[in-house]
């Protein structure tokens, strides 16, 4: 177990928005204040039994990947997306899934705007809403997706280092056991040709965070980021925190996460 400080949403009256593109004029590039609360970070791999993501919202498994180089976007999109979709539907039973979308992350690549990487992001929140994940299966599958939303769905995410150990800005999530619905606060992501949805995060008590300490290049962490079904994990809280055990010359964590949709068959509802 570590502490570190993790930064949650303040309260607010109105409602939080962030904008991914420069702001109109005279707008800030976000209304929001910080909670910043220093925590202490679990082992997760002490925890027994092993977590799942119906149960805590993540769970750790192991892969290999086939792509030599995960800073290349088409290789990502015609190998890897294939690879995060075999893995997905073999941990959770889904009859299909869909990769859309990823990010590789890195902060001194990020500081010299290469291979495309953005910085860790270090604020608690969660990708997807309660309105956003079934819209982003609209946007995405055409004309399957009203069939698709009849049953039960779910956007899980796969994290993975694409280089290890991560000795630097390590990912923390939150036990979804530990949270309540209103502690998601729905927020504004603003874009150049759209607004998207994510959860910001207040701060609870109660609220039980962990990571996984080292992980290596053949680990993947996979995280709950909607699930249309109520009785089970729907939504993991996460952040990028700054590990005190980091050595001053450790490496900058690179990764590489994907966002996949999951669809289950009637049975599974």
């Amino acid at each position: 177990m570590l502490e570190s400080t993790l930064n949650y949403l303040a309260a607010m009256p109105e409602r939080p928005y962030y904008y991914l593109v420069d702001p109109p004029p005279d707008v800030p590039v976000r209304n929001t204040k910080g909670d910043r609360r220093t925590l202490p970070i679990h082992d997760a791999r002490a925890l027994a039994p092993t977590p799942t993501l119906d149960r805590e919202g993540f769970a750790l498994v192991h892969h290999t990947t086939a792509v030599q180089d995960l800073y290349d976007p088409a290789t990502v999109r015609s190998a890897y997306y294939a690879e995060m979709e075999t893995l997905v539907a073999k941990a959770t039973g889904a009859t299909r899934v869909q990769a859309f979308d990823h990010n590789v992350r890195c902060r001194t690549l990020a500081e010299r705007r290469e291979r495309g990487a953005q910085d860790p992001v270090r604020l608690v929140h969660n990708d997807y809403t309660e309105r956003s994940g079934p819209d982003r299966v609209r946007d995405l599958m055409g004309d399957d997706a009203e069939a698709l939303l009849r049953h039960r769905c779910a956007v899980i995410n796969v994290w993975k280092p694409i280089r290890g150990p991560v000795e630097e800005a390590p990912l923390a999530f939150c036990d979804a056991q530990s949270m309540q619905l209103d502690d998601f606060i729905p927020s504004d992501l603003r874009y150049g040709d759209r607004t998207g949805e994510i959860y910001s995060l207040r701060f609870r008590p109660t609220h039980r965070w962990y990571y996984y300490p080292d992980m290596q290049a053949d680990e993947a962490l996979l995280l709950k980021c909607f699930d249309s079904a109520t009785d089970r994990a729907r939504f993991t809280a996460h952040t990028a925190f700054d590990d005190p055990n980091s050595a001053d010359d450790a490496a900058p964590r690179e990764s590489i996460e994907v966002r996949t949709m999951a669809f289950f068959p009637p049975a599974a509802t």
